[in-house]
């Protein structure tokens, strides 16, 4: 069962079906409307779609799909580093200062940072940005999960694009290479929890430049140092979390050090059970 939140309207597809939500419930208009519905009538978001879906109206073209933009009107994206090991590596290659890293990685507190808010967020065919003065930079697939009331309620595709030679010259300066214009994307759906195995998902990454395969790497979720629940209970420490934020979880996957995004490239990065968010680079 994936959600997308298309125009107006939310948009559910299950193995049987795509149905307009919108269409059968006026009053669910957004990912965060049915997040409230269903947990308002003490259900799990699945248990409450299967019972609308349950009718022989809404019924929606797969077409549609193709429109999918934003999943969830994410008021605040946060994000973890360093919670594999392959990325503890790779930060000490690039940075010159590779002790923080491993220090982070053996710490009882992970890496945490601001990430993005909604009006800054893109979504699946969306444009991601390199910046204009940075001279390393890779996308980042990373599993991300949806808050609400404090508990994970699902999970979606997050790409936090890196500069890698900003950060690699001083950790202090990792504000400037995070968090930047269409540095952050989401999409192109979410899954409820209760539906899907998050400890245990394949992640895939290809790049493309003109139409050629240039790099492609995979990794899974198990290899995750500190686990979802881990991270989202350090997000909560002295720090009120608004509803339907998105936490992306860190990297296992990350291009070489002689690999470099460029204007024009198009990313796709599938996680298993969840789908592809697609993205074409642009310098900001």
């Amino acid at each position: 069962m994936k959600i997308y939140q298309i125009g107006k309207s939310v948009v559910v597809e299950d193995e049987k079906t795509i149905k307009n939500i919108t269409s059968l419930r006026p009053s669910i208009k957004t990912s965060i409307d049915l997040i409230k519905v269903a947990l308002g009538n003490d259900l799990t978001v699945s248990e409450y779609l299967k019972k609308t879906m349950d009718t022989n109206k809404g019924d929606t073209p797969t077409s549609i799909l193709s429109n999918s933009r934003i999943p969830i009107d994410s008021p605040e994206t946060w994000a973890f580093g360093v919670t594999y090991e392959d990325s503890m590596k790779e930060r000490q290659a690039e940075s010159d200062t590779p002790d923080v890293y491993g220090k982070v990685y053996v710490a009882d507190r992970p890496e945490a940072f601001f990430k993005s808010t909604l009006a800054r967020i893109k979504g699946n065919n969306d444009k991601v940005g390199i910046r204009s003065d940075s001279t390393w930079d890779v996308p980042e697939p990373e599993l991300t999960f949806i808050v609400f009331h404090g508990k994970i309620v699902g999970f979606t595709v997050g790409n936090d694009m890196s500069s890698r030679s900003i950060e690699g010259e001083n950790p202090l300066y990792i504000p400037q290479a995070k968090i930047f214009n269409n540095s952050a994307s989401i999409g192109p759906c979410w899954v409820p929890i209760e539906l899907i195995d998050y400890n245990n998902l394949n992640v895939e990454m290809i790049i493309k430049r003109n139409s050629k395969e240039v790099y492609s790497g995979s990794g899974n979720t198990s290899l995750m140092k500190r686990k979802c629940d881990e991270l989202n209970e350090w997000l909560h420490k002295s720090n009120d979390v608004p509803d339907g934020t998105t936490v992306m979880t860190g990297t296992g996957t990350i291009p070489p050090e002689d690999f470099t995004l460029q204007h024009g490239d198009q990313i796709s990065i599938t996680i298993q059970d969840i789908g592809t968010l697609v993205n074409e680079v642009i310098k900001v």
